[in-house]
Formats: C-alpha cells, structure tokens, sequence
C-alpha cells in the first residue's frame, strides 16, 4: 500500500470514531450540539490524530489504545480553531472553505462550543483511562495543549503582533508552543502505551515537525490560493503578524523549511519502522493545502 492511501485508510477509519462519539453526545442543548459538529465535521485532514495512529503503528502499538487520545487532540484542536477565528482573535470568515462558527452560529455560541469540546476531550481519555500509560498521555496531552503549551503560544502570537524587532528566537519560542506541542504530542503519546520506547527521539522528530508545519502554513498564507487553502489569505501579513515569511522574506522562509524538514528525516531515520514518518514530514513539506 502507497503512502497516500494507508493515510486515507487511517484518516476513514479515524473518522469513522470520531463522528460516532460526537453523534452519540447525550443531554447536550441541541443548538449548542449543532455548533460543536458543525466544527468537528467541517472535514480537514485529520494530521494530528492520523500522524498519532502511524506512530502507534509503527511502534507496534495497538489502535484501540491510541483511539481515545486521537478523538481528544482532534477535539482540542478544533476547540482552538473555534477561537482563534473569532473577531477577539484571527477574526476570519473562513475555515476549511467553510463560514467560520461564529458566522453561522454567533461568537457567544461559538465560544461555547469550544469550551465544550475541550472538554469532551478529556472526558474522552478519562473513560478510557486504565493503567499508568493512560495516566502518562493524559498528562502529556494536558500539559501540551494548556497553559505552558498551546496556549502560551497563542498568547505570545498575540503579544507580537506589530512587533518589528522580534528575533528568530522569539518566533520558534511562539510556534514551538502553538502550533509544535500538539504536534509533538500526537507523536510520543504513542511512545507512552511502548515502554516508552524513541521518546527522545520521537520528541525531537515532532518538534521539527511542527516547525515545519508553521513554516509551510506561513508560506501558503503567501503562495496559496482560496481553492486550495479554504480560508482567507493574506491574513498574517494585513495583520501585521510575526511570521517566519515576514521574518526572512519568501525565499528564506523556503530555506529555512529545507532544513527543517531535514532535521525531521534525520530524527525519524532513528526509528525502527520510521519510514512512514518521513514520508509524513515530506507530505508535510510538500503541502498544497
């Protein structure tokens, strides 16, 4: 099987579990739980939770362990989704093509739709949560995305806005944190449920990952078209936002992703099995969208 079809399998068969879970969602208020699938189901490619299940296949680890966790960081993710588009935020109309939640729904009940489903994501692990290894990626998923995490660095986006005199430092400090440690996370969790097994490595690896996953968004903001990208461009830059394009201009923000992306083979060469990985890291790379 080709690489672009074991993800399409993965990424079904991920979907599959989602949408069940948040279809079988009871006792919630129904606008409130049309707001959250509206999100959920919004489609997109699934990266953090599909790049989760390969690393859990490639240390041998079983699906159904990993399962819960891939439900709970799509969750998160879009949570965050949610609110960085609201007007406080990004202020954009569009998302994956489709009208923002607080366009169809209103920011007081897009608010709580995020909410909601970081919330859910939690639960999620909770019920499933049996043994130390549990305990582990709960912490690791919590931690990640809350306020040392995620969120920091989505505080620092925001603090930098205008900021002409940001060093590089500063930049990778931002997007190591907002957009790298859910990354991260999708790729050591599986370590947690393997004796722990490449947690350094696979730690590093998702680092450069994530990195390199900012890099290619900040060039599509430039390069992309509205087709292809699903939401506004442009955005970063009428924003004045520090990004790795404004910082080093178009042909240097591709340079710099050159070398990320391999740094990210490097650690991933490190890895038995860790062919499907730098296929990921070239997927990523090389994304249109």
């Amino acid at each position: 099987m080709n690489f672009n079809a074991e993800y399409q399998q993965i990424k079904e068969l991920f979907e599959a579990e989602l949408y069940k879970k948040i279809d079988g969602l009871l006792g919630v208020e129904p606008t409130l739980h049309s707001a959250m699938k509206y999100s959920v189901q919004a489609g997109g490619k699934r990266f953090r939770p599909v790049l989760m299940l390969l690393t859990a296949k490639a240390l041998g680890v079983d699906f159904s362990s990993i399962m819960p966790y891939a439900i709970a960081i799509e969750f998160i993710h879009t949570y965050s989704l949610i609110h960085d588009d609201l007007p406080a935020m990004d202020n954009d109309d569009y998302r994956r093509g489709k009208l923002t939640n607080h366009k169809v729904y209103g920011e007081a009940m897009a608010i709580l739709a995020g909410d909601a489903l970081l919330n859910l994501a939690y639960e999620t692990i909770l019920r499933a949560n049996k043994s130390i290894c549990d305990i582990n990626a709960g912490r690791i998923l919590a931690l990640y995305a809350g306020s040392s995490g995620m969120i920091s660095g989505q505080a620092l986006d925001i603090l930098n806005e205008n900021n002409n005199s940001a060093t590089e430092e500063e930049l990778k400090n931002i997007h190591y944190n907002k957009t790298g440690k859910l990354i991260m996370a999708s790729v050591i969790i599986p370590s947690c449920f393997a004796d722990n097994s490449y947690f350094d490595e696979l730690k590093n690896y998702g680092e450069n990952l994530g990195l390199l996953f900012q890099i290619t968004d900040d060039l599509l903001d430039v390069t992309a078209n509205f087709n292809d990208l699903g939401k506004t461009l442009n955005k970063d830059e009428n924003s004045n936002k520090l990004t790795f394009v404004t910082l080093y201009g178009l042909e240097g923000a591709k340079t710099k992703a050159k070398t990320v992306f391999e740094n990210a083979v490097a650690y991933a060469s490190l890895v038995d099995n860790g062919e499907i990985l730098i296929e990921l890291a070239n997927m990523v790379y090389t994304r249109k969208n």
